[in-house]
């Protein structure tokens, strides 16, 4: 039987979850600033690079909607903390290893934790929220990835020049532990607050409901387009600033970090434009019109090297009005309420697919004409992203008239 609706809003652990997601996304914060390093130590060239931050997401790439499915089956407290445990394992392997390849294999399961994390929490959220706060919420969930990828990543720039990479990966293993305590010391998941167990479904059922929902489909090539043209910039903009433009390590660092964490901004944006009325469309193809544009100026060697830093800033702030606007379309075109789970699930494997590609595509197109080629895969990805903005408006459309 459902329980009924909350009638207040549960703010403690609200905030609780919001802090395990920045939590989480540290893993992917970290990353960036000390890339440089890991090649140097490790003899990683840069195409091997680029496969290495998009890594990460190999397994969410392939599985993230029967991830998704699984935390309605097992439960989601329990997949969220057994995510974090991923996490805690596989970053404290990461930092003892002397291989590449072991490296590497650290962040396929980094990926899979991270993936059991972010698909459980928004159900987890629901769980908490009364309806007149799940927009409001629901927004701030969108930003616990610029958010904790930005706080780490400035972390990073701090701790490298004493503690190097290595201690980089034992103080994300550190942060995911607390996390996972404080999940299990909390009353997330449990009794009224867990998600109500119905009848059994049928997982093929669930998948075909998903896969056959126009608008759960346009909502993870949106997201797909837009997350694998951000981190192809932001991923190797310590390398450009250090290769390119001559700027020293640490400072380069420290300015990839605040690039990254700018990207808060439009995702609280895009929900009080939400609020006010604007349509989702207008949001999502004014983003990516502007993340062309400033994607230009960043690697086209145009501008002074300040102002391309400018530059890449704007892109990062405005660019996260993107995820903003999907993570809100998500209730709106889950098949069935039991689907919200895993039509986020969705989200997150498109977002990952994209993370997954764009990193490495650009990474040999940068070895083989130079920065300004990263272009040829930064503009047609963001005019995909307008056009599944555009799908996800006529599958609005069909369902207002629906209704």
């Amino acid at each position: 039987m459902a329980t009924p609706a909350r009638t207040a809003t549960d703010w403690a652990l609200v905030w609780l979850l919001i802090a395990t997601g920045l939590a989480v996304a540290s893993q992917v914060g970290k990353v960036p600033p000390s890339l440089p390093a890991i090649r140097a130590e490790l003899g990683i060239d840069l195409r091997a690079a680029g496969w290495f931050v998009s890594l990460i997401n190999l397994m969410t790439a392939l599985v993230g909607v029967l991830v998704a499915l699984t935390a309605d089956r097992v439960g989601h407290r329990r997949l969220a903390v057994a995510g974090l445990l991923a996490g805690v394992l596989a970053s404290a392997a990461g930092a003892l290893t002397t291989s590449a390849s072991t490296l590497f294999a650290c962040r396929i399961v980094e990926g899979l934790g991270f993936l059991a994390v972010v698909v459980s929490v928004p159900t987890l959220l629901l769980r908490l929220t009364a309806p007149h706060d799940v927009r409001r919420v629901m927004a701030l969930w969108g930003a616990y990835l610029p958010g904790g990828a930005g706080l780490m990543a400035l972390a990073s720039a701090i701790l490298l020049p004493t503690v190097g990479w290595r201690g980089v990966w034992w103080t994300t293993a550190g942060v995911l532990v607390l996390a996972m305590a404080s999940i299990l010391s909390s009353a997330v998941g449990r009794g009224r607050n867990a998600a109500p167990r119905g009848e059994p479904r049928s997982l093929g059922r669930d998948l075909r409901d998903v896969g056959a929902s126009r608008g759960a489909l346009a909502i993870g090539a949106c997201f797909g387009f837009y997350a694998s043209s951000w981190l192809a910039l932001v991923g190797f903009l310590p390398t450009l600033q250090i290769e390119r433009l001559g700027i020293d390590p640490v400072v380069a660092a420290a300015t990839t970090a605040g690039v990254i964490t700018a990207n808060v901004i439009g995702t609280i944006v895009a929900g009080a434009l939400l609020h006010r009325g604007w349509q989702r469309l207008t949001i999502l193809v004014a983003t990516a019109a502007i993340m062309a544009l400033t994607a230009a100026g960043v690697f086209l060697d145009l501008l002074p090297p300040l102002l391309r830093l400018v530059t890449a800033f704007v892109f990062s702030a405005v660019s996260s009005a993107i995820p903003g606007a999907l993570f809100a379309a998500v209730p709106v075109h889950a098949p069935r309420p039991a689907l919200v789970g895993a039509t986020t699930g969705m989200l997150m494997q498109g977002s990952n697919i994209g993370l997954l590609l764009g990193p490495p595509v650009v990474a040999a197109l940068v070895a083989a004409g130079g920065w300004p080629w990263a272009l040829l895969y930064t503009t047609p990805a963001l005019g995909g992203a307008a056009l599944a903005a555009w799908a996800l408006h006529r599958a609005e459309q069909r369902l207002g008239r629906r209704a």
